[in-house]
């Protein structure tokens, strides 16, 4: 039996909520900081990042967060980003990522849209060819930005239409941003034939995340882990199939979750939920999907088979056409068996 440290290492994977310039590496942030020194708080350093990353709470993150938007300048910035993230996640044997992007942040900062959406797109392809792995983009709309940032997102979304795209979503901060003004931009986008993939429940209750159901039309859920507190949805999400995007490490060191231990992954589980394990910004907060599978394991106290199965939760979420579907699953199935 392998242990369960290579289990995880050689374990194929779908990553469902995982953020563009959140996965830039310490490495490639010092880079961009040295390169804009002056102009930037963001630490030249790669060993000082680790203290610059530390948050003192969900504001000061989204604080931190765009500080590091504001490094990405040019569409060459862009493209080795986005190549750099698939890289890494091939790495961990991640077969398939739906890759979370805010477009507005970049074209408000100077990259015309045009020019961003074919930088993503010359990585992707770049990425599958030399690496094997298969991005897929989700355009997310950055909450503390309002409704013009809706507006533009949206427009982006729908003008350029790069091929990647598959999906629509909301992020950045849930106090303060009420779900059900995104209406219009996620109904012109579902009508378009995007699918919807809203953060809700994170830092605010589980009304939140009601409203990203019936206002957003949500498909799946970005964490989620405040539907404990509601057993009707709870039974709602189960019965519904809702894939629930968990990021256990992310939570606690946004403080969203004061501690690992106390972390409700257990009780999304044992409830039923189509719960998949996620990283969301991992150099950010010092994980990898591998090591957030590994925290998983320890707080649903399983080993492979386990693991297996949210491996598998992860591809059945997925946007992935059916075929593809069953071939990652019959590939997940397959390792299991000769490595369980």
């Amino acid at each position: 039996m392998t242990d369960l440290t290579s289990f995880i290492a050689g374990l194929p994977k779908v990553e469902l909520h995982v953020h563009h310039v959140g996965s830039a590496s310490p490495r490639i942030v010092a880079e961009l900081a040295a390169r804009h020194e002056g102009s930037t708080p963001v630490p030249a350093d790669p060993a000082a990042l680790a203290d610059y990353f530390a948050f003192r709470d969900f504001a000061h993150f989204i604080e931190i967060y765009l500080s590091v938007v504001d490094l990405v300048r040019d569409p060459e910035d862009v493209r080795i980003l986005t190549y750099e993230v698939a890289r890494e996640l091939a790495r961990q044997q991640v077969r398939y990522a739906e890759l979370t992007l805010t477009p507005y942040s970049h074209v408000k900062r100077g990259i015309p849209a045009p020019a961003f959406c074919e930088a993503i797109e010359d990585a992707r392809m770049r990425a599958e060819a030399e690496l094997g792995i298969v991005l897929r983009w989700c355009f997310d709309i950055p909450g503390e930005a309002g409704l013009p940032a809706a507006e533009e997102t949206l427009r982006i979304a729908l003008d350029e239409r790069p091929d990647g795209l598959i999906s629509f979503g909301l992020g950045g901060p849930e106090i303060g941003v009420p779900r059900p003004q995104f209406k219009p931009y996620f109904d012109a986008a579902r009508a378009a034939g995007l699918r919807s993939v809203p953060h809700a429940g994170e830092t605010t209750g589980a009304e939140t995340i009601w409203d990203a159901l019936r206002e957003l039309g949500a498909e799946r859920i970005g964490h989620g882990i405040s539907c404990v507190n509601d057993p009707a949805l709870m039974a709602h999400l189960a019965e519904r199939r809702i894939g629930m995007e968990v990021c256990p490490t992310s939570n606690v060191r946004t403080r969203a979750v004061a501690t690992i231990d106390e972390h409700p992954l257990r009780q999304m589980v044992d409830a039923g939920l189509l719960v998949t394990v996620n990283s969301d910004d991992p150099p950010m907060f010092g994980t990898t999907l591998n090591d957030e599978y590994a925290v998983a394991a320890r707080l649903l106290d399983c080993g492979p088979d386990g693991l297996a199965a949210l491996a598998r939760n992860a591809v059945t979420a997925s946007f992935l056409p059916d075929p593809e579907k069953s071939r990652l699953t019959a590939e997940i199935d397959a390792y299991t068996a000769t490595n369980a």
